[in-house]
């Protein structure tokens, strides 16, 4: 019986834990915030089962890979290079990417930057975003008003304090993020109350909902209260950096094949460049599929609906050109 197993790689600079399962072609599975490999763990046995070599590993500054100590070591560059580090050192010279969330990004980013590495892109949640005309938080500002220092992600740039907030009580933290952004807690508000607490944004679920379990909060939260939250908040603080960065990429597109994913309880799917995706016309991604929108699914989408992830991940998979 095909099991998960766990080892550590030197992916360039920094030392990775990877949890992997099967043989053939590679696949890797990146995850977002909150959260670590573990949020792969439906898909990683079923990927297997179908044939594929599934690799999830924890992305820089998450649970037992390396956290550096600067802001700036958390740039889309070294996302991205620690995925081109990674699939060499698995004796690879190809492989297709699968990302959610802040994965997600990295997953595109790697697609764009490295072509001849990437052979086809999933993302699930987040939507590909070209580079724009100017940075990411001054465009937050312009639109979220008066509301802006309390949006999350800027509320994220202030060193220390949603970082102390968070890690005050880590399972707390997993507890109420998974459950106030899933299908259950929507809608949620990104915007944290005036004197507020950041987890005021999402509610103390009553029960948990059927595919989250009392153990997957503790797997979670025991990383986070080792690591805690700054590495994590740090891929935050290079929003603007990252747009400085990618200006080599301005007006490029998306070449591979890609599959997009949304629940239509995810806030995600709100973000630019969803809705062009979802309709089939996202001229930055020329060879997308059709756009999947599971009903009834939040942002955990990976967790809240895995047969449904997995029959997309392996049908897009087995679509693919082999090479």
């Amino acid at each position: 019986m095909t099991e998960i197993t766990h080892r550590f790689v030197q992916a360039g600079g920094i030392r990775m834990h990877i949890a992997e399962a099967g043989s053939g072609p590679l696949v890797v599975l990146l995850h977002g915030f909150p959260e670590t490999w573990y949020s792969w763990r439906h898909q990683l046995l079923a990927l297997a089962a179908a044939g594929y070599h599934a690799v999830a590993p924890d992305q820089r500054g998450y649970g037992r890979t390396d956290q550096p100590d600067a802001v700036e070591d958390y740039t889309i560059l070294h996302t991205v290079g620690d995925v081109i580090h990674l699939i060499d050192v698995l004796g690879e010279e190809h492989a297709v990417l699968a990302g959610h969330d802040w994965g997600g990004v990295v997953t595109w980013h790697t697609a764009l930057m490295r072509p001849d590495v990437v052979r086809g892109v999933a993302s699930l949640s987040t939507p590909f975003q070209p580079h724009t005309d100017g940075p990411h938080l001054a465009a937050l500002r312009a639109a979220a008003g008066e509301d802006y220092a309390n949006y999350y992600s800027a509320y994220f740039q202030r060193p220390g304090v949603a970082d102390h907030q968070l890690g005050q009580d880590p399972r707390a933290t997993v507890r109420r993020a998974l459950y106030g952004a899933s299908a259950e807690g929507y809608p949620w508000s990104p915007i944290i109350p005036a004197g507020g607490h950041v987890l005021d944004i999402w509610p103390e679920p009553s029960k948990l909902p059927h595919w989250l379990t009392e153990e997957d909060i503790d797997t979670v939260a025991a990383d986070f209260a080792r690591t805690g939250f700054t590495p994590a908040l740090n891929w935050f603080r290079n929003f603007d950096r990252n747009w400085a960065l990618t200006h080599p990429w301005h007006n490029a597109v998306i070449q591979q094949p890609a599959l997009y994913i949304t629940g239509d309880r995810d806030l995600s799917g709100t973000l630019p460049g969803a809705a062009d995706l979802i309709a089939g016309r996202a001229a930055a991604v020329p060879h997308a599929r059709e756009a999947i929108v599971l009903p009834g699914c939040g942002h955990w989408i990976q967790q809240e609906r895995p047969e449904d992830v997995n029959e997309a991940l392996i049908a897009f998979l087995r679509s693919l050109p082999q090479g």
